[in-house]
């Protein structure tokens, strides 16, 4: 059983998984951006550039000083795990988890009495956040392109 588990499953090279990390974060911070803006400018409320401001500010902050941080973890546990492991394995069974969670707290406030304007400036910060840490793994990416090409 085992066996053929090993041979069924989708492997791939760590260069792949850093390049799924990538377009993984940065896909969803800016779906998360999108629509975030999209509530806040529909609230209509006359402070409505300076709280995109402030949301965008919010979510600097928090790549700089933690998703980076987290990033680069997982950019490390890609390249120490080497090539030829499962291709969903670009995360930890943790951080999927949390990824769930995450997933499950935005359809739990989507569906709560939240204003849609407040859920703008929360979701615009965290897809800034998302957007910007991704280029951690970017850079990996491209690190490691380069790195092979003879």
């Amino acid at each position: 059983m085992v066996g053929w588990v090993e041979k069924s499953k989708p492997a791939a090279a760590a260069r792949v998984h850093l390049m799924l990390a990538w377009v993984l974060w940065a896909v969803v911070g800016t779906v998360l951006a999108g629509f975030g803006a999209r509530w806040l400018w529909q609230s209509q409320t006359p402070a409505t550039p300076w709280l995109t401001g402030l949301a965008v500010a919010i979510g600097a902050f928090k790549a700089r000083f933690v998703l980076d941080r987290v990033a680069r973890k997982i950019v490390d546990r890609i390249r120490e795990r080497g090539d030829g492991r499962c291709l969903g394995g670009f995360l930890s069974l943790r951080s999927w988890a949390f990824v769930a969670v995450m997933a499950g707290g935005g359809r739990v406030l989507r569906g709560s009495h939240v204003a849609l304007g407040l859920l703008g400036i929360l979701y615009i910060a965290v897809g800034t956040a998302l957007l910007l840490s991704s280029r951690v793994a970017l850079r990996a990416w491209r690190h490691s392109r380069q790195a092979s090409i003879p």
